[in-house]
């Protein structure tokens, strides 16, 4: 029987043994010298990815930079249109996939495992290999620039002047390819995110008491779970369509260019919120602590960010006013459009109220946040703007657009991470950033950005068009240009000085900082180290320090859950996901150069697709998979100790199988991804069906029989029901009829494979001559990517059984092989029904 967490025995006696601390120091010691490169340690690895992110916002600024000096004057021959484009193409996507989501996830993984008093998040390496994905990616993208083979459609990359027939070389792949791998990348912290919120709070962290920064990560990570996929979708469509001229957006074809932009801005508005909401965890966070006071209608925001993340799902056509679509749609996305202002106003007013009722701290996050507040407010407001049709309909494609977008960006994102910088600096090297320096950049970032951006909107109401490299002189638009150049010289100025005072600091310059400078009320100001906190803590509300005077010198102590490393390895707690209560130790993997090399030999790899070096790009693909099965070889460890004494009267095991486990968490997490990439293909047909029915067969005689949908739908559920009798073989100790029957399985799956597209080829089908034939081909390569991923598994599994390392009471390998597998016959089979049934039944 396991005691309640309001156990008033708790914390443990004290003093600790003082092995403890020096076991802990040992295990989570960090690597020196070239090893750092191995490191996995979330304070470590959300250093390097807040570091990477504000190189590529500083590259992105200056790109736009050039591109205002290109527009400061009339007829301006700095720059060539060719020059032009791929600046303005390479600085909104550096902006946008670069730096804003990839910061906001940053932060996460630097923050989050102290605010929850968690050693780290549950998948480092994974957090670590996300990293140098993005890393090196993010390097060849921007090294296009030097090569004139960056990218040049924009940063929204419209069909069909993206398409094979008016872009031939290989710019618009560094996009495609280049973004849809660092997307990749995104989900995987995401994954990390949410297992690490719902499974590694310390024990009493109900929801209730969960921070409001960790509820926004939590819905961010969320939406990019249900968001990304289709703009990966998207770009996976396009690439085909170059590359093989499946005709996918080519009108006269059968496809349709309006696709992309449904799946595009499908992805592209909920993006806004997932930037937004992290930014606005920080404020709820910086905002209590800085007046001193719990914040005002905690309940209500926490209401107003699931309510944002909800509606910003039906905001996609809100970028769609203009393309023709029918009005009623016109009407509902306009509405929505509007609603989603009011969970922001819930938030606004909540954050001035709690300024107004507390003793207001004059710091230089202060000054940010505020000005966050104005520069935001302002941006909503032009954004219910343009929700009103007609008004959308004048704006839409001008400067106006221009102006609204990065009041809404720059300061909803922007601004709240440079006062997070300010506030949370201390936490890094416990040495603060300079006020008066701090104070200097502030006033130039607020005042250049307004004077960059609010005359855009008077540009854009007369007649300014977005996406222009140069204009006439006789159009009234030259004092307004200039003003708005000379405004983002001074708001550079101003990051420059930030970036200066961090450079200052991080070289050992400035003042030493107090513990706890601010006075906050929130766990990531307890003294930590590379293994987080020295103990982790028992939660009794939602500002511990304030409502726990004791608690830091309690948790420094010891006297707290896992004072030490009982297991002599890095290991933090896993507790149930609504109430917190301990469940098992979860051991952590230590430094690995397996997620590096995977991240380098990834990115290779699709460097080499990009650049047409097709054969090449097998090596670094090979390498990368390799790295990757290196590194989670020794992962499933199995029950290697006895249950653990964690203090307080709790004992809890070292190892769980089943939903309880936390990589069964993030395999149906994984899974969440997968079905709403699948719901993108799925939506693809069908849209592509009502925009151009006359490429669909008028008869089904020029279908495939309904003989193979039986066939292959009777092999799927044979290869589901060999998974299950695996799965009991298993759990009877019989190794190998358990490895026959997944064998004979993943067979019978291969033949479902194949069937389909045979039956599709003999019918006549051709995917390059409609878009019919490129959607149910591409229906049937996503099916075999998914048999590609199951051999990986599938052969990972057998590796594991002949090597000893599985059976029935060490089975966590084989169950995620297991949903992979009956998720991919549930998905094989609604494809199978979709392509056969629906062009029968629209006849």
């Amino acid at each position: 029987m396991t005691p309640p967490l309001d156990d008033p025995g708790l914390p443990s006696p004290l003093p600790r043994p003082p092995e403890e601390i020096a076991t802990l120091k040992r295990v989570w010691k960090a690597p020196r010298g070239i090893g750092i490169l191995t490191a996995v340690n979330n304070q470590i690895v959300g250093v390097f990815y807040i570091g990477t992110a504000l190189l590529f916002f500083l590259i992105s600024g200056l790109l736009a930079l050039a591109m205002r000096a290109q527009l400061a004057v009339p007829e301006n021959d700095l720059l060539d249109h060719g020059t032009y484009n791929q600046f303005f193409t390479v600085h909104g996507t550096g902006m946008m996939f670069l730096f804003a989501v990839p910061i906001v996830e940053a932060i996460g993984v630097y923050l989050l495992p102290a605010m929850l008093a968690a050693r780290d998040l549950p998948f480092p390496r994974l957090s670590a290999f996300a990293f140098w994905a993005y890393f090196f990616g993010g390097l060849a993208f921007f090294a296009s620039l030097l090569f004139d083979a960056a990218p040049d459609g924009g940063w929204f990359m419209y069909p069909p002047l993206t398409s094979f027939r008016f872009s031939p070389g290989i710019n618009a792949d560094f996009w495609l390819l280049g973004i849809g791998f660092i997307e990749i990348s995104a989900i995987a912290g995401a994954i990390e995110i949410v297992v690490g919120i719902l499974r590694t709070r310390p024990p009493g962290m109900t929801l209730d008491k969960l921070p409001v920064y960790a509820w926004s990560m939590l819905i961010m990570a969320g939406m990019i779970i249900f968001a990304f996929p289709a703009v990966i979708v998207a770009t996976a469509l396009l690439e085909i369509e170059r590359a093989f001229q499946w005709p996918f957006f080519i009108a006269e074809q059968g496809g349709s260019p309006l696709l992309w932009q449904h799946l595009f801005w499908f992805f592209g508005h909920p993006e806004v919120y997932i930037i937004f909401l992290p930014a606005a965890g920080l404020v709820s966070m910086m905002v209590p602590t800085l007046a001193q006071r719990p914040l005002v209608g905690h309940d209500l925001i926490v209401v107003a960010l699931v309510a944002t993340g909800f509606f910003s799902f039906g905001l996609w056509v809100h970028h769609m006013f203009a393309t023709g679509i029918p009005q009623l749609s016109i009407s509902f996305f306009s509405a929505a459009s509007m609603a989603v202002s009011v969970p922001a106003g819930i938030q606004v007013f909540a954050w001035i109220a709690t300024f107004g009722k507390g003793r207001v701290q004059w710091t230089v996050a202060t000054h940010f946040l505020l000005g966050f507040l104005f520069i935001f407010v302002l941006g909503g407001l032009t954004g219910v703007m343009v929700a009103v049709i007609p008004f959308d309909w004048q704006a839409h494609d001008s400067y106006f657009i221009v102006a609204h977008l990065h009041y809404v960006l720059i300061g909803g994102m922007v601004f709240p991470v440079f006062a997070g910088l300010y506030h949370w600096w201390p936490t890094l090297n416990n040495r603060m950033l300079s006020e008066r320096l701090g104070r200097w950049a502030f006033w130039l970032m607020f005042l250049g950005f307004n004077a960059t951006f609010f005359p855009m909107h008077v540009s854009g109401l007369l007649g300014m068009p977005r996406r222009v490299y140069t204009y006439p002189g006789d159009l009234g638009w030259n004092g307004l240009n200039m003003a708005s150049t000379a405004g983002a010289f001074v708001l550079a100025l101003g990051v420059l000085l930030v970036l200066v005072d961090m450079a200052r600091s991080a070289l050992g310059w400035g003042q030493s900082a107090p513990q706890n400078p601010w006075r906050a009320g929130t766990l990531e100001w307890i003294p930590n180290d590379t293994y987080a906190t020295r103990s982790i803590p028992r939660i009794t509300s939602l500002y511990p320090l304030w409502d726990q005077p004791n608690l830091s010198r309690e948790v420094e102590e010891g006297g707290h859950f896992l004072p030490g490393a009982p297991t002599n390895r890095r290991e933090t707690i896993v507790t149930s996901p609504i109430e917190a209560r301990p469940q098992y130790l979860m051991p952590i993997p230590g430094p690995h150069w397996g997620h590096f090399l995977a991240g380098l030999f990834t990115a290779a790899h699709f460097l080499c697709l990009t650049v047409q070096w097709y054969w090449l790009s097998l090596l670094p693909g090979v390498l990368a998979i390799a790295s990757v099965l290196w590194w989670v070889w020794s992962l499933d460890k199995g029950e290697d100790h006895p249950p653990q004494d964690i203090g307080g009267g709790w004992r809890v095991p070292v190892y769980v199988q089943g939903p309880q486990n936390h990589s069964w968490w993030a395999m149906v997490v994984l899974l969440l991804v997968d079905g709403t990439a699948f719901a993108s293909l799925v939506f693809a047909y069908l849209f592509l069906w009502t925009v151009s029915p006359d490429v669909w067969p008028t008869d089904a005689a020029a279908l495939p029989g309904l003989g193979w949908m039986a066939g292959g739908l009777a092999l799927l559920a044979l290869g589901a029901g060999a998974m299950l009798a695996a799965s009991r073989l298993l759990g009877r100790n019989r190794p190998w009829p358990m490895r026959i029957a997944l064998l004979v399985g993943f067979l019978l799956l291969v033949a479902a494979g194949v069937a389909e597209p045979y039956a599709q080829v003999q019918s006549g089908l051709r995917a390059a001559d409609s878009a019919y034939g490129a959607i149910v081909f591409t229906l049937a390569a996503w099916q075999g990517f998914h048999l590609a991923v199951l051999l990986l598994m599938t052969g990972y599994t057998l590796a594991r059984s002949f090597a000893g390392r599985l059976h029935a009471r060490r089975r966590v390998t084989f169950d995620n092989t297991m949903l992979m597998w009956q998720y991919s016959c549930g998905q094989g089979a609604a494809a199978l029904l979709l392509v056969h049934l629906f062009p029968r039944v629209a006849l």
